[in-house]
């Protein structure tokens, strides 16, 4: 019988050979990538990665409602992202074996289900089963993404995976305030009900206007599988992006995860609206990622890097100083400047968070073209590991000690990172 790794080893020479080929092919499979398509396929993206990070403001009223424990609080949170990472690697692989266009409609028909489920839910684990399985099905966000570069020339496949992956900035940026207005206006329950259906819509959309996608790898299942092991543990540059991503997305996450909770509590008191406000303040960090991006370009990734991992200790800092009263400062006497100070702290963590993520992916993406789709799976999978780790651990610590316990997580993932960031330094050109 033959080794499992001498298997993988002729899948992706497999796969080599096919992308030498991969204009004649493509050409026969798919339709043309107008701007319109590029545009909507953004949009598809951006709206079904809400599902992933929107539970975040509303773990408080979730865990209210369904009277979980404030331990269990973070696990609203951190499910929907570890169902994610689990897609990534047990459903993505999947469109290397089956027909795409009908795997699409299947896989987002099925995270429309769960999402109803989990807002019809009337008690604790039935919603956290629903939300950990929405997660895992919206993984289809990386069965999308080869299916637009499939309908895109071979010369422009790079800008309209580009396009297409701006929509899932955008729709991860967006979905804090997006779910906590709705929470507001019209109730939690009524957020994973309006993703349902939207859901529901895209499903249908996308099979009546994409076309046939079918696959030329013969390779088994678990081949497919053991792969991802085999470049994870061969790709050194894969190993630093995605370690270094998935501690940043953990301190990203623990914040995000509880700030609702600080801010609707006094000196704050801030409704869902108000809440919103300060997540859609908060991401205005998000304007760094062209400029991380084009500066990667240039040789100025490691300054950038360190530089971003800096900029996260500094955030960590400010919100400890606002809403724990670190140094002394008093939130309570002076709760205007204490609010003023968590929105630069945000701002600042996610700008850190970005530029770092957005220069991992860069480099991923310029190592073997024949396994760049899962490279990139593996790579988003860690990501939302940490993130989901983040979650877990944030729920906890503001359970035990409240905003000072969770800063001192999201100060933990980020002494981690900067650790990281020196001692496993990147390797020569060749990425090994």
């Amino acid at each position: 019988m033959e080794h499992p790794a001498e298997t993988c080893k002729h899948v992706m020479a497999r796969e080599a050979a096919r992308t030498s080929r991969a204009s004649h092919t493509d050409h026969a499979d798919h339709a043309t990538l107008t701007l319109p398509m590029t545009l909507f396929f953004a949009a598809a993206v951006g709206v079904i990665v809400v599902n992933l990070s929107a539970a975040q403001p509303l773990a408080g009223l979730v865990s209210h409602s369904l009277q979980l424990r404030p331990q269990f609080v973070g696990a609203v949170a951190m499910l929907p992202q570890l169902g994610y990472a689990a897609g990534l690697l047990l459903l993505v692989p999947l469109c290397d074996l089956l027909e795409n266009r009908r795997l699409i409609f299947r896989t987002l028909l099925a995270c429309s289900v769960f999402l109803a489920l989990a807002a019809l839910a009337r008690s604790g684990p039935l919603f956290l089963a629903a939300a950990f399985l929405a997660g895992a099905t919206s993984s289809v966000i990386q069965m999308l993404v080869p299916m637009a570069a499939s309908m895109a020339p071979a010369s422009q496949r790079g800008r309209a995976v580009g396009n297409v992956m701006s929509g899932l900035m955008l729709g991860i940026l967006l979905s804090r305030p997006l779910a906590s207005l709705i929470a507001g206006t019209l109730g939690w329950r009524a957020f994973y009900g309006i993703e349902a259906v939207a859901d529901a819509l895209l499903a249908v959309v996308l099979f009546l206007h994409t076309p046939r996608r079918m696959p030329s790898v013969t390779a088994r299942y678990a081949d497919l599988l053991y792969s991802l092991w085999t470049l994870l543990r061969t790709e050194r540059v894969l190993r630093r992006s995605a370690f270094l991503a998935a501690l940043a997305l953990g301190a990203f996450s623990a914040f995000w995860t509880a700030v609702a909770l600080l801010l609707s509590q006094p000196p704050f008191s801030l409704g869902m609206n108000g809440i919103a406000a300060f997540a859609l303040a908060g991401a205005s960090g998000a304007i760094v990622t062209p400029l991380a991006g084009r500066l990667g370009d240039h040789g100025a990734g490691r300054a950038v890097q360190y530089a971003a991992h800096a900029t996260m200790l500094g955030a960590v800092a400010l919100l400890g100083v606002a809403g724990a009263g670190w140094g002394g400062f008093s939130p309570a006497a002076h709760p205007a400047l204490a609010l003023g100070l968590l929105v630069v702290g945000a701002a600042a963590l996610d700008a850190g968070v970005i530029a770092d993520q957005t220069l991992g992916r860069r480099a991923i993406n310029l190592l073997n073209p024949a396994a760049r789709g899962r490279l990139n799976a593996i790579f988003v999978g860690m990501f939302f590991i940490g993130g989901a780790a983040g979650a877990l651990m944030a729920g906890a610590a503001w359970a035990s000690a409240r905003w000072g316990g969770v800063c001192l997580v999201v100060l933990g993932f980020t002494v981690a990172v900067i650790a990281l960031g020196f001692v496993y330094r990147a390797p020569p050109a060749s990425g090994r």
